[in-house]
């Protein structure tokens, strides 16, 4: 077994990651870049990961010996999506670091625990109330007295696992019960709608050393609770801008984070900031960052994972990023058809990135188009062009 160290995982090492989904590819794409071996474990054998890495581990997330086979190879450890197992970590972290730790992961996979642990520590979050039951889902509404976001304690992204009541108007039996099962007839946590002007999120790197460094805020727009585009930086003030980045460095700092943190935040129309969701991996908003930055999310997670030193993450340029689901390979008949990406790579500044996924499913992230501009709005108005263009 290897001692748990603060020495630097220097490259010609083998690294290893959870997940070979998009981020776990692209982080795998920028640790070969960097002279690193990479081993991949996914249910999936042909996950977009393996496509690019040295070995990919075919187990399910709770397979503690194929998480002891992943690491015993490897020199540090990461993740690419918050399912795996607390066992599988603990396991992992006996053979070498892994970054993200299990302990903040088991409060960050509980969306309830999650905003317990906020709260506790003085991070500011909206009205939310824990549910375990239909009769409890029941009272909680009644508390809330206005429109509510249900989502389930465990699981569920990109609205998987999430309902809305309450919204149009008060809630019937029956529209309780159909959340209840929308949810997985399970724990789960209800929010209290805010007065949204806008959604933010922040990335922030934490070496094991405590070295510390903040993306610039990224503004993002959903559609079906699925990210559609994000742009870098986000339109708020100076003053929400710090605050917001002050926020994430504290909550990294509290957490003792190894690694990478998406804080995902809501600003209020009297510009309140409140944190909603935190992400403990690269993230949908950032891929726009290897080009709006010095640095990009997915080098920085490898150096982070690795103890070296984190890249400079000072803004070069706008970036903006639009999301391309299988909706766009589907015509309304689901038959597959091919995008024209010819035409969207006529705009000027727009680059294509696809994660290799063999079959387009509406609502699956396929791959995402980036663009630059000398402004926010220009960048945005060239990747939303593009996008058209399909």
């Amino acid at each position: 077994m290897s001692e748990q160290t603060s020495k630097p995982v220097l490259p010609g090492a083998t690294l290893g990651i959870f997940g070979g989904g998009q981020l776990g590819r692209m982080m795998g794409i920028a640790a070969r870049s960097m002279g690193y071996k990479v081993h991949v474990l996914d249910p999936d054998p042909a996950c977009p990961a393996g496509y690019i890495a040295d070995e990919v581990i075919e187990a399910g997330w709770n397979d503690r010996w194929a998480a002891a086979q992943l690491a015993r190879e490897c020199g540090a450890v990461t993740l690419e999506i918050e399912q795996v197992s607390v066992v599988s970590l603990d396991e992992a972290s006996r053979w070498a670091p892994m970054r993200p730790g299990a302990a903040m992961m088991a409060v960050i996979q509980d969306r309830i625990e999650q905003k317990n642990w906020l709260l506790k520590h003085g991070f500011p979050v909206g009205r939310f109330r824990a549910v375990r039951s239909p009769e409890q889902l029941e009272t909680v509404m009644k508390e809330m007295a206005g429109p509510v976001f249900l989502k389930s304690a465990t699981g569920g992204y990109d609205g998987r696992g999430q309902a809305k009541l309450g919204f149009s108007a008060p809630p019937s039996a029956a529209d309780l019960q159909q959340a209840w099962e929308d949810v997985g007839e399970g724990a789960c946590v209800a929010e209290a709608a805010v007065n949204l002007d806008r959604e933010i999120s922040v990335m922030v790197a934490r070496s094991p050393s405590g070295e510390i460094k903040t993306f610039p805020p990224a503004e993002n727009f959903h559609e079906r609770q699925i990210l559609s585009w994000s742009v870098i930086p986000a339109s708020i003030n100076q003053d929400q801008m710090t605050k917001a980045e002050q926020i994430a460095r504290d909550i990294a700092e509290t957490f003792a984070l190894e690694g990478l943190l998406a804080v995902e935040m809501f600003v209020t129309t009297s510009g309140e900031l409140l944190v909603n969701e935190l992400a403990p991996r690269p993230h949908n908003s950032y891929h726009g960052s290897d080009r709006a930055c010095t640095t990009g999310q997915f080098e920085q997670a490898i150096r982070a994972m690795c103890d070296l030193p984190l890249g400079d993450v000072g803004l070069i340029q706008p970036a903006a990023i639009s999301n391309l689901l299988g909706d766009v390979w589907l015509d309304d008949e689901e038959k597959e058809r091919e995008p024209q990406f010819d035409l969207a790579l006529a705009v000027t500044g727009v680059r294509l990135t696809l994660y290799e996924k063999l079959k387009p499913r509406r609502g699956r992230k396929m791959g995402h188009l980036s663009a630059v501009g000398s402004t926010p709005a220009e960048a945005l108005e060239r990747v939303l062009e593009a996008k058209s263009r399909l």
